[in-house]
């Protein structure tokens, strides 16, 4: 399959990267939560692309429908009408169980709370995926602890998260997410709950990750203090992207 072949770049997404470059192809998603009088619309034909090797950002109000969009991109949530390629693969074409699946191989997902469990170590949180995915316990915390090396918390395998900085809960909550290797990572909002420093530490180790041409990395996020790490920024308002920003216009606003 051609990715992104028959595929209209969403409005002012910058120049094509050309054919099997592009990470997320949106266009026109509408995504409606409740019925008749309760009926809210969150996404009103919301449309973005993203590259692979670029750091994406989506920004704008709460309750802009920003986390939706996320979780329709990755498919956690259905939508009602539009189109989304992942990869070139076609979310609208695949069963539950296939979403499912397709999810699981190539989505990593970081969260502002970090969701690590309490009672288990540092190396058990982060084998998690591998395990999940059917993997061999001694498979899993190898890789489990290389990721670690790689995020610098080699040598808190068997710390408990009650016993890390919020910084260093927050790279085991990222070294979860890579530890099965996912094309696509998810965060929403990552540095929230972190210091300036902290939160400008988290976005250069993702920055990193995100030039890996093989990768994509999008960001939900409120913090202006880390739009320069954006190579650009989508701008949501009432369920719809209004314009999307080149590297270092978004971030100008706010210095």
């Amino acid at each position: 399959m051609n990715p992104g072949s028959d595929f209209p770049a969403a409005p002012d997404s910058g120049i094509d990267p050309g054919p099997g470059a592009w990470a997320v192809r949106a266009e026109g998603v509408v995504k409606t939560f409740g019925r008749g009088d309760t009926e809210v619309q969150a996404l009103k034909g919301a449309s973005i692309d993203a590259r692979c090797g670029e750091l994406l950002m989506i920004v704008g109000p709460s309750g802009c429908g920003k986390t939706t969009f996320l979780s329709v991109i990755c498919g956690t949530l259905g939508f009602e009408s539009g189109r989304i390629e992942v990869f070139g693969s076609d979310l609208r074409t695949m069963s539950t169980a296939e979403v499912t699946r397709f999810r699981g191989e190539n989505v990593g997902f970081i969260f502002q709370q970090f969701n690590l469990v309490p009672h288990w170590n540092v190396l058990e949180n982060v084998s998690v995926p591998l395990l999940l995915a059917g993997a061999k316990r001694s498979r899993a915390e190898a890789a489990a602890a290389a990721i670690l090396e790689e995020v610098g918390l080699g040598k808190r395998l068997k710390s408990s998260p009650r016993e890390l900085s919020g910084g260093q809960q927050q790279r085991v909550a990222i070294a979860r997410a890579l530890v099965h290797q996912p094309r696509l990572i998810i965060c929403d909002e990552p540095t929230a709950a972190l210091d300036a420093v902290t939160g400008h530490k988290v976005l250069e180790l993702l920055r990193s990750v995100a030039c890996d041409r093989e990768r994509c990395v999008i960001v939900v996020t409120h913090d202006s203090r880390i739009f320069e790490f954006a190579d650009r920024i989508a701008e949501m308002e009432d369920g719809v992207v209004r314009k999307v920003h080149g590297r270092g216009e978004y971030h100008a606003q706010y210095v």
